[in-house]
């Protein structure tokens, strides 16, 4: 069974550059460019996976990861914080939210697909 992933960033070149990528190792990726959004395809979708932005326009990521976490029907997406807002930042706060991993940007692709692959294994 494909795994669905939703991608959710403001930045459109991150967007589509995740987009092409996991769609191309085989993930049905859905988009979103910010937190209220993101919770709507959520909801409706129920992706297995959300990566997630932290600084969004609407709802921040952690409002969406919180969100996701607290709703019975969203709570067991897998959530990576994917973020710029500082390593150690992410590494702290991450998981106050609910987040199940988190990847600090610039990120290496190939660290994010590892992080992807054992989450949804």
């Amino acid at each position: 069974m494909t795994k669905s992933i939703l991608v959710v960033d403001d930045d459109p070149e991150i967007v589509t550059m995740l987009n092409t990528r996991l769609t191309k190792r085989g993930y049905k990726v859905t988009t979103a460019s910010d937190g209220n959004r993101a919770l709507e395809l959520a909801k409706r979708d129920r992706p297995d996976m959300v990566l997630l932005d932290v600084m969004m326009p609407g709802k921040s990521g952690w409002e969406v990861a919180r969100a996701l976490k607290q709703d019975p029907v969203t709570q067991d997406v897998k959530i990576v914080m994917v973020s710029a807002i500082g390593e150690k930042t992410n590494e702290i706060t991450a998981p106050i939210y609910g987040a199940d991993a988190h990847v600090d940007k610039p990120f290496e692709f190939e660290k994010l697909e590892k992080v992807i692959a054992s989450l949804l294994a």
